[in-house]
């Protein structure tokens, strides 16, 4: 079951992704501050500050160098601005060593001030192709139903058996893939309410269908 889940899952995520900006870079610096933008932020929100903070600081090094002032500014509207104030510090720190270089680990990642779990797997994933699976709200819902897992997702327990389905199903290799395409079938298909079942490509191996 779960090859061919995966396979159709990858076959849909291929022709349906979503066209975000993000997903057009390959600079590490780049997806990090993604990352730490779709914290507790909307993807239709994050899509209008995205582009100008990094007009503002396209670089690692432009980041650590400015003023914390010119940061929040280009952090305005944003909200939660604890998020900004941690990219300065790990900019810093990623400057001072770290040799310029985001860790290519989520073990590492998450040394760095304001990255978690998921921030970290998702960086991993994505900007290095380490094989980390991830949880987030989207990828929660998708698993649950696909396999029934029960139980409060904010308790570790059930945290641990979501990833441990996930683990379990994750293609060799094609981790940003495979996290990305279910953020995408949870964000579009896979919905909290009325989900989307008829168009779903992979309703013949959900348990809750």
């Amino acid at each position: 079951m779960s090859s061919s889940l995966v396979d159709q899952l990858l076959d849909w995520y291929a022709v349906e992704a979503r066209d975000l900006p993000w997903r057009l870079s390959r600079d590490p610096y780049a997806i990090w501050i993604s990352e730490i933008m779709l914290q507790q932020t909307r993807v239709e929100t994050v899509l209008h500050y995205y582009p100008r903070f990094l007009d503002h600081f396209p670089t690692l090094r432009a980041l650590a160098d400015a003023a914390i002032h010119d940061v929040l500014k280009a952090w305005e509207g944003l909200g939660y601005y604890r998020r900004a104030h941690n990219l300065h510090r790990s900019a810093a720190i990623l400057i001072a060593e770290h040799g310029g270089q985001l860790p290519r680990t989520a073990a590492a990642l998450r040394e760095l001030p304001g990255i978690g779990p998921y921030t970290a797997g998702a960086i991993a994933s994505i900007a290095f192709g380490q094989d980390e699976s991830v949880l987030d709200g989207n990828i929660i819902r998708v698993i649950s139903r696909w396999f029934c897992v029960e139980g409060d997702p904010a308790k570790a327990d059930t945290q641990r058996r979501l990833l441990a389905q996930a683990d379990a199903i994750r293609p060799l290799r094609q981790a940003s893939a495979f996290n990305q395409a279910m953020m995408d079938l949870g964000a579009r298909i896979c919905l909290p309410r009325s989900p989307r079942c008829p168009a779903c490509s992979v309703q013949a191996h959900c348990q809750a269908y």
